[in-house]
Order: structure tokens, then C-alpha cells, then sequence
């Protein structure tokens, strides 16, 4: 019981992870505090020279948000018998 009264006591509030939707790709550093993300990253080459000489990583995010998906042939099919 005092066991575990010591370890809520104790234990840090944990940081939520955000991922920015609006960037491609994200950046994870490590340090002794622990380690944080940051997505606010165009491309890979980008992350990789802010990643260099740190004992960080970059990966693609997998939250964002394309805004240039091409449309599916089934949905320009239905448009195409809309407009006619």
C-alpha cells in the first residue's frame, strides 16, 4: 500500500505527443529528460539536417493531411454523370 501511494506521488505528468497535420514529416529527439516529437517538417532531407548530430529521427507522419489526393476513378465516374 505505501509502495504504491510513493509511486503516484511520485510519477511525472506524462507530455501528450502532437503530431501537426499540416507537415509531412516528424522529428523524434531523445535526451535525458526523455524524448519529445515535432512535426513541422517539409521533407526528409529538411528533418535529417536538423536531425544531424543528434540522437534524434525522422519519420513520415502518420497523421497528415494530404490535401493533394487525386480523386478515385469512382468518384470522377459520378462527377462526370453529374455535370452531364
Amino acid at each position: 500500500m505505501l509502495l504504491g501511494m510513493g509511486t503516484i506521488l511520485t510519477a511525472t505528468p506524462a507530455q501528450a505527443q502532437t503530431y501537426d497535420t499540416r507537415y509531412p514529416v516528424c522529428i523524434q529527439v531523445y535526451s535525458r529528460e526523455g524524448s519529445f516529437i515535432g512535426c513541422g517538417y517539409t521533407s526528409m532531407a529538411q528533418c535529417a539536417a536538423s536531425a544531424s548530430g543528434r540522437a534524434a529521427q525522422c519519420f513520415a507522419n502518420p497523421y497528415f493531411a494530404r490535401t493533394d489526393k487525386k480523386a478515385s476513378r469512382r468518384a470522377y465516374r459520378r462527377q462526370q454523370g453529374l455535370n452531364q
